[in-house]
């Protein structure tokens, strides 16, 4: 019941913020930016990595579906013109 467009969009976003999840574990994970002391030492470390998780994870998954719309065919299988 639900159109081809939004299962699309749901699917390329939850992919984005897989991608973006895992993403923030390597920054902390390689201690990039001394990011890894931050999230294990400093008192609310925990919220500063959610924080990052979000936003990697937001930024993402625009950039997983914007990709792919502009991959799309630009005549989505019409053959009408042809």
């Amino acid at each position: 019941a639900m159109p081809d467009l939004v299962r699309l969009y749901i699917r390329q976003c939850l992919m984005g913020v897989a991608l973006g999840i895992v993403f923030s574990m390597l920054l902390v994970i390689l201690n990039i930016a001394n990011l890894g002391h931050l999230v294990s030492e400093v008192e609310g470390g925990w919220l500063a990595f959610g924080l990052l998780c979000l936003f990697n994870g937001i930024v993402f998954a625009g950039v997983q579906f914007g990709i792919t719309i502009i991959r799309m065919d630009k005549d989505n299988g019409d053959q009408s013109d042809r």
